[in-house]
């Protein structure tokens, strides 16, 4: 690779390039539709389109595509050629302004919870303006949002453009109370850290859970995996750094702010971490990360396995959604500045977003769910299932001083002293970092932590824009019939500590006792997403999504539907993989050993009938009753199974997953997994947590 700065972007079609090859009136015009939502004209994009075209020609590209993320949870993309026949029988390359705004894929087989039938067929994609085109292969791609025939969003990135745009009209309203004249727009900036697992394809391949359904279903805990915490920053191993390079070089000429890369706590376990930028922006990025993971582990021999849980006992993979408010000039609304006690502008943001995640801590546990992740959430150093801030020492104090009228201390700086001479001297930060806590503010932004690895940042980001949204429409509903400003606002933000201070926890997030001290508080502890998604439809949140028209009732509807299908088609799958694994692989091997055993016991006494067979007679007992239970645990998730299909509705057939099925497959797991323990290896169908966890050298 050349030079970082002369490849980075290389293959993205952004502001560089537009400004290179725009004539100067069509760049202004298409920059103040990118940074003020104007109206498109179609000589604009007309000409952007000739641009766009001769700069993908010249990069080797012979297609382009409208590249969209619709409701599966991943991106899909339809290819058309430059090509277009010309009279003397040869072909010309064209691309038009109208095929750069709309595109015409086939939506029949997309979710769609019932927005439109399976016979309608016809969907819309639009050009997304403020996401830059890029390069991928010899395909042009251009993002876009994707609806039905009849308007309905069919997409993650509709709603989400919509949440940013209800976020920017209410935080305008209230930068101009404060005096902000000057400011056009406020973005949310977003950095998503994504963890991943890198294994070997010789292992993914002898697993048939992992092909199927991205984990492991069965696994016996090896004898060393995370506990003596020598991976966590440890030195990165040859082949992953190999993988972390390419990666680096593929993320960065498609403009991808890739900065931070390091080994995670579990064995196999890594992170990527970007800069953060507009929230739109960040969710493609992050798409597009996913996917380049993938490939790029294939060109060496490995599988990036982005499952929340695909090995039982050790870390699952999470992505921490940092997110944050800013104005167009740089202004970060959510930094305290050096007297945060005295920064009112930023306390009433701050409490605007305490507010809005214990109003609606329903919807940000909603976000983040699927069946994969709830099997993290609670787990091995991952957050509860409930919603709970972390502010800190200083904003705790700043906020406790203001409830209670008291005046504010403030928190002394301390120098760090490490006791070395050579060794700098540097300045304490006032509060330390809280790991466990599924929403901590980390200096000038929030980190929003439940997000499994897999999920697309754009349901949480929807869901908190909207929300902080909320909590400024009501402020600014206040503040501005307000007779003495000052003190209007003053009593708000006292108003707002007492009233939503029960989610405000400082503590140990991943302590049992936190989780009886929050239901005291009357917080809420969705555990799976069966239990959480149906309150999508809870009355109090499509008043608020709808309000700020992020949805309509419908899209809701089908949204509630399609996720609850996924989390129970997810683990049918899984629960079908399980039964045929345990009936053609695992039970078989146990009868084996159990006969290899049996075998060499009865040969032994055969030829001396005095030697002693007491463990050959106990292992021979254990496996033969350990097989007995693993065919009465499979017999019972087939039955649990073919229960389901009589379930009706799908809230029901969630409901049934959640106290059914779940709970036969653990049951069928733990005999699976004890059997594994004593079988001979050479026996084992496929390979061990051990092999496939340290596989990668």
């Amino acid at each position: 690779m050349k030079s970082v700065p002369s490849e980075f972007g290389s293959l993205v079609f952004d502001d560089r390039v537009m400004k290179a090859s725009l004539p100067g009136k069509i760049y202004a015009s298409l920059r103040k539709t990118i940074d003020e939502g104007a109206q498109l004209d179609i000589s604009v994009a007309n000409a952007v389109a000739e641009a766009m075209k001769e700069w993908a020609l010249s990069k080797g590209a012979t297609h382009f595509t409208h590249w969209f993320q619709p409701l599966t949870g991943i991106t899909a993309e339809k290819h058309d050629s430059f090509i277009s026949p010309s009279p003397d029988g040869g072909v010309i390359m064209e691309f038009s302004g109208k095929e750069l705004i709309k595109g015409e894929p086939d939506a029949s087989s997309f979710p769609s919870g019932g927005l439109r039938a399976t016979f309608e067929a016809r969907g819309y994609t639009a050009w997304d303006p403020t996401s830059y085109a890029f390069i991928k292969g010899k395909t042009l791609c251009i993002p876009t949002a994707f609806c039905s025939y009849g308007g309905h969003a069919l997409d993650k990135k509709t709603p989400l453009l919509r949440s940013m745009e209800a976020l920017n009209k209410q935080a305008l309203r209230i930068l101009r109370l404060f005096g902000n004249d000057t400011a056009k727009c406020v973005r949310s900036s977003v950095g998503p850290e994504q963890e991943y697992f890198l294994i070997t394809k010789e292992m993914y391949d002898a697993r048939p859970d992992l092909r199927y359904c991205g984990r492991t279903l069965f696994g016996a805990r090896p004898s060393k995996g995370q506990e003596m915490d020598d991976h966590y920053f440890g030195v990165i191993k040859p082949r992953v750094a190999a993988y972390m390079e390419e990666l680096n070089e593929e993320l960065w000429k498609l403009g991808i702010l890739a900065k931070t890369e390091h080994n995670e706590v579990a064995p196999a376990q890594h992170e990527l971490a970007p800069i953060y930028t507009t929230t739109n922006v960040a969710t493609d990025h992050n798409q597009l990360t996913m996917e380049i993971m993938q490939k790029v582990a294939a060109r060496h021999g490995l599988v990036c396995l982005l499952h929340e849980k695909p090995f039982a006992g050790v870390n699952g993979s999470g992505k921490h959604n940092n997110w944050s408010i800013a104005t167009d000039a740089g202004q970060n609304l959510l930094s305290p500045g050096e007297t945060p006690y005295e920064n009112a502008q930023f306390l009433l943001f701050l409490c605007a977003v305490i507010k809005a995640v214990d109003d609606y801590q329903d919807l940000l546990r909603i976000s983040v769910a699927t069946a994969g992740n709830d099997h993290r959430l609670g787990a091995n150093e991952a957050p509860p299932a409930v919603v709970s801030i972390f502010l800190g020492d200083e904003l705790n104090a700043v906020l406790e001083a203001i409830e209670t009228d008291t005046p504010y201390e403030g928190v002394e700086k301390t120098q760090m002293k490490l006791g070395v001479s050579v060794l700098p001297r540097f300045n304490r930060d006032t509060t330390d970092r809280n790991r466990t806590s599924p929403f901590a503010f980390t200096g000038n932004k929030f980190e929003f932590r439940m997000l499994g690895s897999s999920n697309s940042i754009a349901c949480a980001n929807i869901m908190l824009n909207s929300a902080v949204a909320e909590s400024l429409k009501i402020y600014a509903d206040r503040l501005e019939g307000a007779d003495d400003f000052e003190t209007a606002l003053h009593d708000m933000i006292r108003k707002t500590i007492r009233d939503h201070k029960r989610i405000i926890f400082n503590g140990n997030g991943y302590d049992s006792a936190w989780i009886s001290e929050a239901e005291k508080r009357g917080l809420l502890n969705y555990r799976t997403t069966a239990d959480c998604m149906p309150h999508l439809l809870d009355r109090k949140n499509v008043d608020m999504l709808t309000s700020h028209k992020v949805f309509t009732v419908e899209e809701l509807r089908s949204r509630c539907d399609i996720m609850l299908e996924n989390y129970c088609k997810t683990v049918v799958i899984e629960a079908n993989t399980m039964i045929d694994m345990a009936k053609t692989q695992i039970a078989p091997a146990v009868r084996h050993y159990a006969a290899v055993v049996a075998k060499d016991a009865a040969a032994k006494l055969k030829f001396d009938a005095t030697v002693p067979c007491g463990h050959e007679k106990k292992l021979v007992s254990r496996l033969s009753i350990l097989g007995e239970d693993i065919a009465e645990k499979t017999d019972a998730l087939e039955a649990a199974m073919i229960d389901l299909q009589n379930a009706g509705d799908i809230i029901p057939e969630s409901e049934a997953i959640r106290d059914k099925v779940l709970p036969v497959m653990s049951a069928l797991r733990v005999a699976c997994d004890e059997a594994e323990t004593m079988t001979a290896k050479d026996l084992w169908p496929f390979p061990t947590y051990g092999d496939i966890l340290f596989s990668v050298k």
